[in-house]
């Protein structure tokens, strides 16, 4: 199956997840179910921008005034006398600007003479004041539908008088490693074993992408165990089970007999791309199954270009898709079979400007130092022709540190 046409299946029918109820501090990043207005105004009233003093400008034409200081404002101590002819407040940055005034004079530009000031600049209306509601008013919609919401809207949220926010639940990603091959890292391998590096990516790239990730451990290479993985997938209420490896056509490569065991619907079994041909999808119920292969490079590029879209999808992102950017190769490559490439590439960017995209040289999907090296996927469709250094061409970025 190509590589679109996978994509499609996999995103087919997901749709955003049920709204849940979630405190401002679990919101991050997290899609907003409907638009917010703020439940109140900010500022409430008008407040002093600095520390100084509140003023009437009738009283206040020029340098040499004096002025009585008749009390003092802190924020959140509010004054409760009218400022009247011949009269100044002392007021703090976020005091409410009492009645009558209505400028404030900045401390640098007064002079204390005992229980007066004598003020060096003239008071102009209105300055050093933030006006009731100069951020936003009761009932403004600041916060809309869909959006992901960032460290600022949190801050915001809680300004609108918000303590929970509305949005989708997070999708649960199950996550099985099958393999009898598979040690944990700081134990010693055995004779044709490897530390298992897969889970660890994923895990990460899931999290980024906001799922809340289980972690079903290594099943033994049996029927048994891995049918069981699928069931503990299943009754944990996962939205998303991933495998990886078993995903092949050996005599050990369970997975599929598993899926099939277990009434997965498969909608597909291999795909025409590189790295990543036995890439298989399905569903069990509400449960969408993806399997991934057993090679760490493999592994990593297909949940990159499958199952990031699908965790976007069902979160409510509006946007779901990597974009796509142009580039120059950096060296010359091959043309490509029937099946989609997609190259770890360096990227550098030339004292002209231009974005430069260089494969590293060996490609093979079980070579982790070089996916780790790799900024990029290099996109080489099927059948396309040779390229020299200096052509166009298409890369999606890797996710930065």
């Amino acid at each position: 199956m190509p590589v679109a046409d996978a994509l499609a299946a996999v995103l087919s029918g997901a749709q955003a997840l049920p709204e849940e109820m979630v405190a401002l501090d679990s919101a991050y990043r997290r899609i907003l179910v409907r638009n917010l207005a703020a439940l109140r105004t900010q500022p409430p009233q008008a407040m002093s921008a600095m520390d100084g003093y509140a003023v009437r400008t009738a009283d206040a034409p020029g340098a040499g005034v004096r002025l009585k200081v008749t009390g003092e404002v802190a924020a959140g101590r509010p004054f409760d006398h009218v400022v009247g002819p011949g009269e100044a407040v002392r007021i703090f940055t976020g005091g409410v600007i009492p009645d009558g005034a209505d400028a404030v004079i900045i401390q640098e530009d007064t002079v204390v003479e005992g229980a007066s000031i004598a003020i060096t600049e003239a008071a102009v209306a209105g300055r050093h004041i933030r006006r009731a509601g100069v951020d936003f008013r009761e009932g403004d919609v600041l916060l809309t539908e869909g959006r992901r919401l960032s460290d600022r809207d949190l801050s915001l949220a809680a300004a609108m008088n918000y303590p929970r926010l509305p949005v989708h639940r997070q999708p649960k990603v199950a996550l099985l490693a099958t393999g009898d091959e598979l040690v944990m890292p700081g134990e010693t391998p055995g004779p044709g074993q490897i530390v298992y590096s897969n889970g660890y990516a994923l895990r990460a790239l899931a999290r980024a992408e906001g799922a809340d990730v289980i972690d079903l451990g290594i099943a033994a290479d049996t029927l048994a165990a891995t049918t069981a993985g699928i069931r503990r997938a299943r009754d944990l209420g996962a939205d998303i089970l991933v495998t990886t490896g078993g995903a092949s056509v050996g005599d050990h490569d369970l997975v599929k007999r598993a899926l099939d065991a277990e009434g997965v619907a498969m909608a597909f079994w291999r795909i025409a791309m590189r790295p990543g041909k036995p890439l298989m999808h399905g569903r069990l119920d509400a449960m969408r199954v993806i399997g991934l292969p057993g090679n760490p490079v493999s592994s990593y590029v297909c949940a990159f270009l499958f199952l990031v879209p699908l965790i976007r999808k069902l979160s409510g992102r509006s946007s779901i898709h990597h974009a796509t950017e142009s580039a120059l190769l950096g060296r010359d490559v091959a043309a490509n079979d029937q099946r989609e490439d997609y190259l770890r590439a360096r990227l550098a960017t030339r004292e002209d400007g231009a974005l430069i995209a260089t494969p590293v040289n060996h490609q093979d999907s079980s070579l982790l130092g070089n996916l780790a090296a790799a900024q990029a996927l290099l996109i080489r469709p099927p059948f396309a022709p040779a390229a020299e250094a200096g052509s166009a061409c298409d890369i999606l970025r890797l996710p930065a540190e």
